[in-house]
């Protein structure tokens, strides 16, 4: 009874706390200012909880232990709102992941020496089949959970995953939030200042027009916080690096290559691809799942690299610019989890066709269809490889509260 007690009231105090005159959900305007377009963003979160209490409540009579009710429901909150202790809960979970030994046998990957390694190196294995693809959302929403389950499982973490509100860093700048103010609570801060790096090219030398990104204040190793000393082991697989200049690893992306945690933290970058607007335009205009990934992650040709490449390369740095090797930072799981939070607000908005059935999938299974290939479909099985198991099929993996899942967002 406990449990379930503390599960609705944390559901009805923010269901208060975010409790807002502007009804958004017939709504797919979007405001330009962006205190107007967060406040329409914390009024679609009000409906999100109060969809999903609805729906949960609806079970809390089942005794099946696999079945989501109130009683089991975990919900996951922004960083930001963690208290001290809980923050370090998590980093100390973290750390001690890394401090474990890989699962994935050496013939497989030779630089995983860390139980962290592993989830960086199938997210190495399958990027090409995982981005810009029908299995974009649903395999990372299942490598997250997976990482958070972990935690819990193997490193005694009591909490929930943590999720990094874009929103909130495009205002105050990175290195001022919690995140990545460079404290002991934090995922670390700002690399050291590297002069005159030049710009960073996306796309240079391919058949779409480039995208020029700034770089930031950083370049350099982590200096401060929790992870300073943290060495990433895989990769170089594809980094973005100033001039358009791509680099990797002459030994392979899964050989061992140690060296530092590198960030660029640029909020420049933040402030022009995830910001409350751009996050806004994301859940209200899309009205279906192929439209919707595709701007969340970036259409190619437009110029725009999506919330999804706003978060990556406002980090920057090494792993931060490479799309194979980014789990490699621990703020990915953060930036991860405000991906997975923005899917779940755009599927809140009309559950039953968002959430389950054929209309809930689109894309191919090869990156941007290149080669070309089949559609994905929501019988297609899900296999993390050495990171976690079971498999699952991408239809398990569409609803928050099904499935494997049980939790939710504040």
């Amino acid at each position: 009874m406990r449990a379930t007690s503390l599960a609705l009231f944390a559901l009805q105090a923010a269901s208060a706390a975010l409790a807002s005159p502007v009804t958004v959900r017939q709504t797919t305007v979007v405001p330009t200012d962006p205190a107007e377009a967060l406040v329409q963003l914390q009024a679609l979160a009000q409906e999100a909880l109060e969809t999903a209490q609805e729906a949960v409540s609806n079970t809390t009579s089942s005794t099946k232990r696999d079945v989501c009710t109130l009683f089991n429901l975990k919900i996951r909150r922004e960083w930001g709102a963690f208290s001290k202790n809980e923050k370090l809960d998590y980093i100390n979970a973290v750390k001690c992941l890394q401090s474990k030994p890989a699962k994935t046998p050496a013939t497989v990957a030779p630089g995983a020496k860390t139980r962290y390694d592993d989830f960086v190196a199938v997210h190495v294995q399958q990027t090409m089949e995982i981005h810009y693809t029908g299995s974009f959302l649903s395999w990372h929403r299942y490598f997250i959970w997976t990482f958070e389950k972990a935690l819990q499982d193997e490193c005694g973490y009591k909490g929930t995953l943590p999720y990094w509100d874009w929103s909130k860093t495009a205002v105050t700048g990175l290195s001022k939030s919690p995140i990545f103010d460079g404290t002991a609570t934090s995922m670390s801060g700002d690399g050291a200042f590297v002069a005159n790096k030049g710009n960073i090219i996306l796309g240079a030398n391919g058949d779409l027009p480039p995208i020029v990104l700034p770089s930031g204040t950083g370049g350099g190793c982590v200096t401060s916080g929790p992870f300073k000393d943290m060495k990433v082991n895989l990769g170089p697989v594809s980094l973005d690096t100033p001039g358009g200049i791509t680099a990797s690893n002459p030994n392979g992306p899964l050989a061992y290559n140690p060296r530092c945690l590198k960030r660029d933290l640029t909020d420049k970058i933040n402030k022009d691809y995830a910001n409350s607007t751009a996050i806004l335009s994301v859940i209200l205009q899309p009205q279906d799942i192929d439209t919707f990934q595709m701007k969340l992650q970036g259409v190619p040709g437009s110029g725009n690299i999506g919330v999804h490449g706003g978060g990556h390369y406002s980090m920057g740095g090494d792993p931060g610019r490479d799309v194979f090797t980014s789990p490699g930072d621990p703020a990915f799981w953060l930036h991860h989890g405000q991906i997975d939070r923005t899917w779940w607000l755009w599927q809140m908005l009309n559950p039953v066709k968002r959430a389950q059935g054929t209309s809930a999938v689109a894309g191919t299974i090869t990156f941007m269809n290149a080669p070309p290939s089949r559609q994905t479909t929501i019988e297609d099985i899900v296999n993390l490889g050495y990171a976690g198991n079971p498999t699952f099929k991408i239809k398990d993996l569409l609803s928050t509260t099904s499935g494997p899942f049980c939790y939710v967002y504040l």
